[in-house]
């Protein structure tokens, strides 16, 4: 697979899993019942993190950029985004906060990804 076909599905699936927390978060802040569409924002998030994941670690074998910081800092991205399923579900209080930052990770991804600072 070329590394543009990998930078094309990675890009989806972060889409799809900002679209996912998007429906958690409204679902959140409506107070929504367990049959809203819940489950399947939660597969979403799910399978989408795990195709971020394998597609991510693909292009850097194709680039063979090896483990830079930016990749650890984006690792840990994909971590908290992860996490954040949990948090919209816990602290449904605090989903309108979350609604304004979460989508931050998203950019602060996106600008490690472009400009790959290292020290």
């Amino acid at each position: 697979m070329s590394a543009a076909l990998y930078k094309v599905i990675h890009i989806v699936a972060v889409i799809y899993v900002f679209t996912a927390i998007g429906g958690l978060m409204v679902h959140a802040i409506d107070r929504g019942t367990a049959n809203s569409g819940r489950k399947l924002a939660g597969m979403t998030h799910g399978l989408a993190l795990l195709v971020v994941l394998i597609t991510g670690f693909g292009l850097m074998a194709k680039l063979q950029t090896g483990m830079a910081l930016w990749i650890w800092l984006k690792v840990g991205l994909w971590i908290a985004v992860g996490a954040s399923i949990a948090a919209i579900r816990r602290l449904p209080g605090q989903a309108r906060l979350l609604w304004l930052l979460l989508p931050l990770l998203g950019g602060i991804g996106a600008y490690l990804a472009i400009y790959k600072p290292s020290p």
